[in-house]
């Protein structure tokens, strides 16, 4: 169903590596099918927990719309990109997860996912958070990626460099 990565094998990231770096990393560009079909890349920041992306925004605009026409979704990270001139290439690592975006009404719900987003953005913050998500909770949409694949690659010198 889904392609596998192409070139060196020696390239590819374990599901382990794929999953440090959708923790670490703060943001990524999720992709939708947009207006009259096409592909919508928004820059999102985002909290990844056990196979699954959580994201917040405002309830209305295009990628909402988008999301409410078509569930499937790719996110995508860049962990690395170092550019190396005198060798006319790019030294990177990356993670591309597809999915299907599901919309959280439920309030508790929301809750748990917005304080994963606090515990990676705000930790030092966490304990008057609850203040600052009650005062929102209403106004904010939240929803969750449940991956279904999730692949990484990375520049082969930083392969053969491990």
């Amino acid at each position: 169903m889904f392609r596998e990565v192409r070139r060196n094998k020696k390239q590819i990231l374990t599901a382990e590596q794929c999953e440090d770096i959708l923790r670490q990393t703060t943001s990524g560009v999720l992709s939708v099918l947009g207006d009259d079909d096409y592909p919508y890349g928004v820059p999102m920041s985002y909290a990844y927990d056990d196979g699954k992306l959580y994201f917040h925004g405002m309830p209305a605009g295009h990628k909402m719309d988008a999301l409410k026409k078509h569930d499937k979704v790719s996110f995508t990270v860049i962990e690395t990109d170092h550019i190396v001139p005198d060798e006319y290439t790019t030294y990177y690592r990356s993670v591309i997860v597809f999915g299907r975006a599901k919309i959280i009404e439920d309030p508790e719900e929301k809750v748990d996912a917005l304080l994963k987003l606090v515990d990676k953005y705000s930790a030092d913050y966490r304990e008057g958070s609850m203040e600052e998500i009650n005062g929102k909770l209403k106004a904010v949409c939240i929803f969750v990626v449940d991956a279904e694949h999730i692949s990484g690659k990375e520049a082969i010198e930083f392969a053969e460099a491990r």
